[in-house]
């Protein structure tokens, strides 16, 4: 079955943020240039929801507040096909694995059984919902997009071998938090990189999560779970 491009495409991105509390750094890569959405930018992996993600078993399901979080301003429950999307794009796009030693049931579905011989299953309990934003329209895609903070240190394999990542993105890569925005980056991602930094040091779920939501007729930036952000 074919996708409708012009609909808005619920997507998952993570955030593996490497020695925090001393000399932090981001997980980064750079997007094809040939691509339809965000050709050359640097940004973090992630990608659309695929429709077999709900029906992934995990080892362990995202954790609180994190998972309602997620259900304010949501039509449906999505927490368990974004946690297993987040896990399944970090491992296609960078060869890195958030998982749980595991068997898995039965057949695996095609596009996990790299992740399966590695021995894990997915492992949703790390990822904290930090931020979520709707690309505005007129854009070639458009997807309401969850972004997941990790640490290195809850990824079981090795943070610096890339050689399992798939080519979606090139010249993948530990940024410095610091240096991030001398990258060619979106507005949005520089949006996320300065949540993070305002939260590098603690390693709690925020109490509320940041909301840029551009729908067809307004661009409106609020709190999920808090009050209205100030303009």
């Amino acid at each position: 079955m074919s996708i409708d491009k012009t609909q808005i495409r619920h997507a998952a991105t993570v955030i593996v943020l490497r020695n925090r509390l001393t000399d932090p750094h981001i997980l980064m890569g750079q997007r094809g240039a040939k691509a339809v959405f965000m050709p050359n930018k640097f940004v973090f992996p992630g990608g659309a929801v695929d429709a077999g993600d709900a029906k992934i078993s995990l080892a362990t399901p995202m954790g609180s507040p994190c998972a309602e979080r997620l259900l304010d301003e949501s039509a449906e429950d999505m927490t368990h096909a974004l946690g297993v999307a987040a896990i399944r794009e970090l491992f296609e796009e960078t060869g890195q694995v958030l998982g749980q030693p595991g068997t898995w049931d039965g057949e695996v579905p095609a596009d996990w059984v790299d992740f399966a011989a590695t021995g894990h299953m997915p492992h949703a309990a790390p990822l904290q919902f930090v931020f979520r934003a709707i690309t505005p329209p007129g854009r070639p895609r458009r997807f309401d997009a969850r972004f997941f903070l990790i640490d290195a240190d809850d990824l079981v394999s090795d943070p610096d071998d890339f050689s399992a990542a798939s080519d979606e993105l090139s010249h993948l890569q530990w940024v410095s938090l610091a240096q991030a925005r001398s990258f060619d980056m979106p507005f949005i991602t520089e949006v996320v990189l300065s949540e993070i930094q305002a939260r590098v040091g603690d390693t709690s779920p925020p109490a509320s999560v940041p909301f840029f939501n551009n729908n067809d007729e307004e661009s409106l930036f609020a709190r999920l779970h808090g009050k209205p952000q100030d303009r």
